[in-house]
């Protein structure tokens, strides 16, 4: 049966390539919309806003927090930012930090360390932050012993 499916999803996308209405690849980069970009990208992505909301974060985030993929935009960044100060706006501490290693939580408790990319978004007056995050907990941890 898996190769019957496999056999028919090739089959899909050769015929959609070979197809009167095929797409050049830039156009279908064009088409995607971000959200889904950024939901498959296999390294973490998390979005805030101002106040504090999540408003997005990839499975691959929430994961490394170890919750459900969508328990993380119920959360807000005190939640889940351990050290950084809450009483500024989110945006300006997650630009504050970015390239540094922030401390976060995980769902048991647990510290989670990751080196937080710059936010994607650079204007000063964007009311949100979107960065990545590489895990480096362990590695940190094997260092310090």
């Amino acid at each position: 049966m898996t190769s019957q499916r496999t056999t028919a999803i090739i089959g899909r996308v050769e015929r959609r390539r070979d197809g009167e209405d095929a797409q050049s690849p830039m156009a279908l980069l064009k088409e995607l919309p971000a959200l889904v970009v950024l939901e498959r990208f296999p390294v973490p992505v998390l979005a805030i806003a101002e106040d504090g909301a999540i408003l997005f974060a990839n499975k691959a985030f929430a994961e490394m927090l170890g919750y459900p993929a969508d328990t993380v935009t119920a959360l807000q960044f005190r939640q889940i930012f351990h050290t950084l100060p809450a009483d500024e706006s989110a945006v300006s501490v997650v630009r504050a930090h970015a390239d540094l290693i922030v401390e976060l939580l995980h769902q048991d408790g647990s510290i989670v360390r990751a080196l937080m990319s710059k936010s994607a978004l650079l204007r000063g007056d964007d009311p949100v932050a979107l960065a990545t995050f590489q895990d480096l907990t362990e590695r940190l941890w094997v260092d310090e012993l």
